[in-house]
């Protein structure tokens, strides 16, 4: 099981100090990843443009979007991005797109929101192309650079409908789930749609499955991940709702116990997530993951 490490939901215009000592610390260890965040209406910072500036303050961690809402954006752009980031980090880049959820994401972009999930494919299309070094029909040249990592950067997709699962199935090298992450019985159905649907896709090997979680220490920990979950995700989840229950990790025993349960599962990596931007809760949980 790799445990890894991503900055809180809301990271506004002073947190670069606080995101970089945390990404530093990752690379130390024992963090096998670092994972931004994408919102579009947010106080939150862009992750492409975050884990470049990480790549350059870091040698060793991988650098993940988990994940980014991919139809925000058109495939060349975004292509290129990836690409300069691997090249950026050594080929450290692992790509988590998804289609995203909230509607005022795509007004603000501004991009289609209901006809995301066809472009979305399309966009997985492309980008496979570009980082192959197709030179697209007009063109003069590829677009470049060429990616470290032969093919591309590592993807991960995330989302629950059937469409996405089988794009899982097509284009990724595995699934990145989030919300009920915590949620037993959740996790193992959904691995077992994504295993369905990379099989059906005649796919050797098997998916690699990532999950993220949020998590805090202390006194005020459930309030906090609470209020960090409700906010991020457009108000407060009532009591039952895919956000809210069962509990998410508010101490170092249950941070222990959600690892044990998804090491049993056979979940291949945890990002865990703390609710507030604090170095000290960096620190408890590298001292519960010890």
């Amino acid at each position: 099981m790799k445990i890894s490490l991503g900055p809180t939901f809301q990271t506004p215009t002073n947190s670069w100090p606080v995101i970089r000592a945390m990404a530093e610390r990752a690379d130390r260890g024992p963090y096998y990843a670092f994972a931004s965040l994408d919102r579009l209406a947010y106080n939150s910072y862009e992750p492409m443009a975050t884990l470049a500036a990480i790549a350059a303050v870091t040698t060793r961690v991988r650098l993940m979007t988990a994940v980014l809402v991919s139809p925000l954006r058109n495939a060349g752009v975004l292509a290129k991005q990836a690409a300069t980031v691997d090249a950026i980090s050594g080929g450290r880049l692992t790509l988590g797109l998804a289609v995203g959820s909230r509607e005022d994401d795509s007004l603000v972009a501004p991009a289609g929101f209901h006809d995301r999930g066809r472009r979305f494919t399309e966009q997985l299309q492309e980008m496979r192309r570009i980082w192959a070094g197709d030179v697209q029909d007009g063109a003069t040249y590829a677009v470049g650079p060429m990616p470290v990592q032969a093919g591309g950067p590592e993807l991960i997709l995330g989302g629950t409908a059937d469409r996405a699962l089988d794009r899982v199935g097509k284009y990724a090298n595995g699934y990145v789930m989030g919300g009920r992450a915590n949620d037993r019985e959740w996790v193992k159905g959904i691995m077992e749609r994504v295993n369905k649907a990379w099989a059906a896709n005649n796919r050797v090997g098997n998916p690699r499955f990532v999950a993220t979680l949020p998590c805090a220490f202390g006194p005020r920990a459930e309030q906090q991940i609470e209020d960090a979950v409700a906010h991020y995700y457009g108000g407060r989840p009532g009591r039952g709702s895919e956000h809210q229950s069962p509990a998410n990790p508010a101490s170092a025993e249950a941070v222990r116990e959600m690892i044990a349960m998804h090491e049993e599962l056979g979940t291949d990596e945890i990002v865990f997530r703390p609710a507030t931007l604090d170095l000290a809760q960096v620190d408890q949980l590298t001292e519960a993951i010890s």
